[in-house]
C-alpha cells in the first residue's frame, strides 16, 4: 500500500507552484518513482506466492453497493503488474528529467505524471471495486492532464478532449456494471466474485450479463482496439514520455480489467466470442493502416491498436495466462520503442550499406511457410503442448508460424543467402518458438490458479471463428509481400487513401468534440515559438 504513496503525494500535495519549483517537482518525483520500484521489488521477493487481501478502512455504502474499502489484493498478477508498471514509470520519470528540462510546464508536467503513476499503481493493488474505480478515473485524468500540459497547442487541446470523452464514457459504463455487480453478488471485492459466481447454477442472471457487456466496452474503450483507436493516435501530439506511459502503462487498464473479472468473462459464452470478433478486427485493421503511416510514432500507435486487438482476441480464446505474458513483453517492448524513436533519425544520417529489397512470391514463401511449421510443431511436442485437446492452441501456434515464416522468408529472397546464413535463420526460428512455448508454460504454471485457460465456447460459431483467425492471418501473410504490386493497382491505390484517412472513424469522434467544445482559432502570438518546439519534441 505504501509503494504508491510518494508518486501520489508528488502529484496531489505539490500542485500549487509546481512550475516556479520545477527543479524541486522534478527530483521529489524521481525519488518516488525509485521508492516505488524499490518497494514493488521488496513486496515481490516477500509476497511471491502469496494470496491474501488486507483492508485498513471500509466505509459501508447504501442501496446494497457493498463497502468503499482502502484494501490490497497481494497474489502472482498484482504483484506482477505493480513491478511491471513501476519500473516502466522510473525509466520514463528518468528520460523525463532531462528530456523536458528548461521546459515552461516542466513542473506540472512532473506533476502529473506522478499522480497518473501513482494512481495506476493503486489501482492495480486493490482489491475494492469503488477504489479501483477511483483510481480508474484519477489514472485517466492524469493523463488528460499531461496531453493538455502544453495548453497554447490547438491540436493538442483537441487531443486532449478527444481522450477525455472516451475515457469519461469508458467510466461511466465500468461504474453502471460494478453496481450491477455489487448488488447482484452481495460483494464489492474482487476476490469474493468468483466464490460468490460458485454458489450461481446454470446461466447467470439478466443483470450480471449486462455487466460484463458493460465491462467489455469499458475494457475496450481504454485499449483502443479498432473502432475505438481514434483518440489513441492522437496522444502523439503529446511529448514522447507521455507516449511512453500510456503505450506501456496506462493502455493495459482495460486488459487488467478483464483478468481481474476472469471469473465473470468464463461464465459469459457470448463474452468470448465478442472479443475474439473486436480482437481480430483491430489486428486486421491496425495492420494495413499501420503499412500507411508516414511517422515513427504512427506507425507505433497502430502497432499498439493491433496488439491490444490481439491480448482481447487471446482473452476471447480464454488464454488468460497468455495475454498476461502479452502484456509483459509488449510493455518492455513498447516503453523502449517511444523512448528510442527519436534516435531512429540517426540512422539516416549515417551512410549504410543497402541491403536486397524483401521482394518476397509465393514461389520463395512457401517453403519458409513449411519449415517454420516445422520449428513450431516440434517445439510443442518437445513441451507437450495440448494442441489436439484445446483448439485454440492451434490457432496461437499457427500464428507463431505465420511470424517465424516472414523471418525465414527474409533468407530465402536476400541474394547473398547461403547455407550459413540460412542456418543461423533457422536457429533464431527454433529459438524464438522455443521462448514462446517456455514462457507460455511458465506463465501457465505460475498463475494458472488466478487466470484459468478456458476452454473455449462449444458450438458452431466459436469454431467459425477459430478458422477465421487463420484465413485473416493466412491473408495478412499473403497481403504482405504482394503489397507493391497491389498498390499498383487502382483499386489497391483507393484502398490506400482509406486506410491512410484512417477509414474516417476518427473523422467522427474529432467532428463531435468540436461541436461540443470548439477549439481556439488560433494560438496567442507569445506562444509561437514554444508551438515549436514542443511540436519537435512531440
Amino acid at each position: 500500500m505504501i509503494v504508491p504513496l510518494p508518486l501520489l503525494g508528488v502529484g496531489l500535495l505539490l500542485g500549487i507552484g509546481a512550475d516556479r519549483h520545477a527543479r524541486l517537482t522534478k527530483g521529489l518525483s524521481l525519488k518516488a518513482a525509485w521508492f516505488a520500484l524499490s518497494g514493488a521489488v521488496l513486496a515481490a521477493t516477500a509476497s511471491w506466492g502469496m494470496s491474501a487481501s488486507h483492508t485498513f478502512l471500509a466505509i459501508p455504502l447504501p442501496k446494497g453497493l457493498g463497502t468503499l474499502a482502502l484494501s490490497v489484493d497481494v497474489n502472482r498478477l498484482t504483484v506482477l503488474m505493480l513491478g511491471l508498471v513501476a519500473l516502466i514509470g522510473m525509466i520514463t520519470v528518468l528520460f523525463s528529467s532531462t528530456y523536458l528540462r528548461g521546459e515552461l510546464h516542466e513542473g506540472q508536467f512532473h506533476r502529473w505524471l506522478s499522480l497518473a503513476l501513482g494512481s495506476l499503481l493503486m489501482l492495480i493493488v486493490s482489491d475494492n471495486m469503488w477504489a479501483f474505480l477511483i483510481f480508474w478515473i484519477v489514472t485517466s485524468l492524469g493523463l488528460h492532464r499531461l496531453l493538455a500540459v502544453c495548453h497554447e497547442r490547438p491540436t493538442t487541446l483537441l487531443a486532449a478532449r478527444k481522450t477525455f470523452w472516451v475515457h469519461r464514457t469508458a467510466d461511466v459504463s465500468l461504474m453502471a456494471a460494478l453496481v450491477l455487480i455489487t448488488r447482484s453478488l452481495h460483494t464489492s471485492q474482487f476476490a469474493s466474485v468468483g466464490p460468490a459466481l460458485g454458489r450461481l447454477h446454470g446461466s447467470l442472471p439478466a443483470p450480471l450479463q449486462i455487466a460484463c457487456g458493460l465491462l467489455l466496452l469499458s475494457a475496450m474503450l481504454k485499449s483502443a482496439p479498432f473502432p475505438f483507436h481514434g483518440w489513441i493516435g492522437q496522444v502523439m501530439e503529446a511529448p514522447t514520455p507521455v507516449s511512453a506511459v500510456l503505450h506501456a502503462g496506462i493502455i493495459y487498464v482495460g486488459a487488467f480489467l478483464l483478468l481481474r473479472m476472469v471469473s465473470l468473462m468464463l461464465r459469459v459464452a457470448w463474452a468470448g466470442d465478442l472479443l475474439i470478433v473486436v480482437g481480430l478486427t483491430s489486428i486486421i485493421t491496425a495492420s494495413l493502416m499501420m503499412m500507411t503511416a508516414t511517422t515513427i510514432k504512427g506507425s507505433l500507435t497502430y502497432s499498439t491498436s493491433a496488439q491490444m486487438g490481439f491480448m482481447l482476441m487471446e482473452c476471447g480464446l480464454g488464454l488468460y495466462s497468455l495475454a498476461l505474458l502479452h502484456i509483459v513483453a509488449h510493455a518492455v517492448y513498447k516503453a523502449h520503442a517511444f523512448l528510442a524513436s527519436g534516435s531512429v533519425v540517426d540512422h539516416f544520417r549515417v551512410p549504410v550499406v543497402p541491403t536486397a529489397p524483401y521482394t518476397a512470391t509465393l514461389r520463395k514463401a512457401i517453403p519458409s511457410l513449411l519449415m517454420a511449421l516445422g520449428i513450431v510443431i516440434a517445439t510443442a511436442i518437445v513441451f507437450a503442448v495440448p494442441l489436439l485437446h484445446q483448439p485454440q492452441l492451434i490457432v496461437m501456434g499457427f500464428i507463431l508460424t505465420v511470424a517465424i515464416s516472414r523471418l525465414l522468408g527474409h533468407a530465402f529472397t536476400l541474394k547473398q543467402t547461403g547455407a550459413r546464413s540460412l542456418g543461423k535463420m533457422i536457429i533464431l526460428s527454433a529459438v524464438i518458438s522455443v521462448a514462446y512455448f517456455g514462457l507460455a508454460r511458465a506463465f501457465a504454471t505460475l498463475f494458472g490458479t488466478i487466470l484459468p485457460t478456458s476452454q473455449g465456447s462449444a458450438g458452431v460459431v466459436y469454431d467459425g471463428l477459430l478458422g477465421l483467425i487463420i484465413v485473416a492471418f493466412a491473408g495478412l501473410w499473403l497481403v504482405q509481400p504482394l503489397l507493391p504490386r497491389i498498390l499498383r493497382h487502382p483499386v489497391g491505390q483507393a484502398l490506400y487513401v482509406h486506410l491512410y484517412n484512417d477509414l474516417y472513424i476518427d473523422r467522427v469522434l474529432t467532428r463531435l468534440v468540436r461541436t461540443a467544445r470548439p477549439a481556439s482559432a488560433a494560438n496567442p502570438p507569445q506562444a509561437a515559438q514554444r508551438e515549436q518546439r514542443w511540436k519537435a519534441m512531440s
